[in-house]
C-alpha cells in the first residue's frame, strides 16, 4: 500500500467581496490589477482580461470601462476556493476491503454503486467506458514527470489531454491533492489490489488545473477551462469549488457565458453547493446550467456544512457531522460525526499516496454525481448521446427521497442512486 504521513491543509471557505464597487474589498476576493471585460454581440460575447497599468484600483477601472461603447460588462476577476472542510490528522489507511471504508458507495446511505456496475457490464460499457469527465480543480496526479508521480490507483489509459490554466502549460499536475481525490471518486481503478474503488472506473478523466496549490483560482481561468473542456469533447464537467456567498451572477458573467456554451453543446456541468452552512447554493453551482449537489453524511442526513436552498438539485455523500433538521429521523446532530470520504490521493508530498482522512465537503459530494452521470451516459438507458437536461431529469427521477416527502430545500430531489439511474425501464 502507498500510505504516508497525512498532509495538513489550510483551505478555507472564501471570504467574499462586499459590493462590486466597494473601495475596501479584500485582496483575496479577486485578482489585483485585473478586470474581465465582455464585449461584442450579446448572443455570443467575447471575454478578455484587462490588466490595469495606470495605477487605478479595480473598482475605478471597472467604472471607467463600463462607460466605453460596446462593453457589455466589466467585473473583477474573482477568485474561487476549493469547496472542502480542512483536514484533521487521523486515518491514513485501513487493513480492510473497500466495502468497509467506502460507506459512500455501498453503505445504507451510499449511492448504491455495485448494482450499477452490473448494469454497465450487461450493457457492454464496463465502468462507464467511452465517457470523458473534465475535472476542473487543483490538477490531477496523472503522470510521472519530474518530481511528480501518477497516482498508483489511476494507472493505465485513464486520461484525456488536459491543460494547466494556472501556469498556462500542458502539464496539469496536482500540487495539492484535492483534485486527485475528486478524480479518484469519479474514476479510480478497481480490482488491482491498490487503494479503494471509483464509480466510473472505465471513464477517462480530463485534468484541467484551475486552482493553485492553495486551492484558489480566478474566474477568468475557470471560464477558459470550461470552454476548453467543451471544445475537447468532454461529456461531463465537474466543478468542486465555490465562490463566496456574496458573489452573485452579475459578477461572474464570463463563467455564466461559458456555462451557457457548455449547455448549448450538450455537456453536463456538475457543481458543489458550497460549505458555508448557508441557505443558498454558492456560485457557480447556483447557475441555471449547473446540476448543484449538496452533501450528506454516513447517517443519511444533510451535512452540517452543506449549503442548501431552492436551487439545490441533488445530494450525495460528503461526510462529516449531521445538520440540525427538525423532523428528520436520520439526523443526529449530537452524535459523533460520520465517516469522511476516502480516496487515493497525495499525503505528505506529490510522490506519496494513501487514503488520508479529513476529506469531507460538497467538493467530495459533486464527483459522486459526476461519476453516476458517466455511468448513465455509458449505459445507454437514455440513448447514444443524451442531453444534459435528460441526464439531470434521470438522476432526479431515480434519486432516493430523504427528509420530508418529495423535493425540498435540504435534499433537492434526493440522494443519487447509481443502480436505479442505470437500470433500463421494464
Amino acid at each position: 500500500m502507498f500510505y504516508g504521513r497525512m498532509m495538513r491543509r489550510s483551505l478555507l471557505l472564501a471570504a467574499v467581496a462586499t459590493a462590486l464597487l466597494a473601495p475596501a474589498a479584500e485582496a483575496a476576493d479577486y485578482v489585483p490589477g485585473e478586470v474581465i471585460v465582455r464585449s461584442g454581440p450579446a448572443a455570443d460575447p467575447v471575454a478578455r482580461v484587462v490588466k490595469i497599468k495606470d495605477g487605478s484600483t479595480v473598482p475605478e477601472a471597472i467604472a471607467r470601462l463600463r462607460r466605453r461603447p460596446g462593453v457589455l460588462s466589466a467585473t473583477p476577476n474573482y477568485i474561487a476556493r476549493a469547496s472542502w472542510i480542512p483536514n484533521d490528522p487521523g486515518r491514513s489507511g485501513r487493513p480492510a476491503g473497500w466495502t468497509e471504508v467506502q460507506w459512500n458507495f455501498a453503505g445504507p446511505f451510499g449511492i448504491n454503486v455495485p448494482g450499477a456496475w452490473d448494469n454497465l457490464e450487461r450493457a457492454g460499457r464496463r465502468g462507464g467506458s467511452g465517457v470523458v469527465v473534465a475535472v476542473l480543480d487543483t490538477g490531477v496526479a496523472y503522470s510521472d514527470r519530474g518530481r511528480f508521480l501518477r497516482s498508483p490507483d489511476l494507472r493505465g489509459n485513464r486520461f484525456a489531454r488536459g491543460w494547466d490554466f494556472v501556469d498556462d502549460d500542458p502539464h496539469p499536475n496536482d500540487e495539492n491533492g484535492h483534485g486527485t481525490h475528486v478524480a479518484s471518486t469519479i474514476a479510480e481503478s478497481i480490482d488491482n489490489g491498490v487503494g479503494v474503488t471509483g464509480i466510473a472506473f472505465g471513464a477517462k478523466i480530463m485534468p484541467l488545473r484551475v486552482l493553485d496549490n492553495r486551492g484558489w483560482g480566478d474566474s477568468a481561468e475557470i471560464a477558459r477551462a470550461i470552454r476548453f473542456a467543451v471544445r475537447k469533447r468532454a461529456h461531463i464537467i465537474n466543478l468542486s469549488f465555490e465562490f463566496g456567498r456574496r458573489v452573485v451572477a452579475r459578477e461572474i458573467p464570463d463563467i455564466l457565458d461559458a456555462l451557457r456554451f457548455a449547455r448549448r453543446k450538450g455537456v453536463l456541468v456538475v457543481g458543489a453547493s458550497g460549505n458555508a452552512e448557508y441557505g443558498a447554493v454558492a456560485y457557480p453551482a447556483r447557475a441555471d446550467h449547473v446540476l448543484s449537489v449538496g452533501a450528506t453524511t454516513e447517517r443519511g442526513c444533510l451535512a452540517k456544512y452543506s449549503n442548501y436552498g431552492p436551487t439545490l438539485d441533488l445530494v450525495a455523500p460528503g461526510g462529516g457531522k449531521d445538520a440540525v433538521l427538525a423532523g428528520d429521523p436520520n439526523c443526529q446532530p449530537q452524535a459523533p460525526r460520520g465517516g469522511d470520504i476516502l480516496q487515493m490521493t497525495m499525503t505528505s508530498n506529490v510522490r506519496t499516496f494513501g487514503l488520508p482522512g479529513g476529506y469531507r465537503g460538497t467538493s467530495m459530494a459533486a464527483p459522486h454525481v459526476s461519476g453516476v452521470a458517466a455511468l448513465v451516459i455509458a449505459s445507454g438507458v437514455l440513448g447514444r448521446r443524451p442531453s444534459p437536461d435528460a441526464i439531470e431529469e434521470r438522476l432526479k427521477a431515480t434519486a432516493r427521497d430523504l427528509g420530508v416527502p418529495g423535493p425540498d430545500d435540504s435534499y433537492g430531489a434526493g440522494l443519487a442512486d447509481a443502480t436505479a439511474a442505470t437500470t433500463p425501464a421494464a
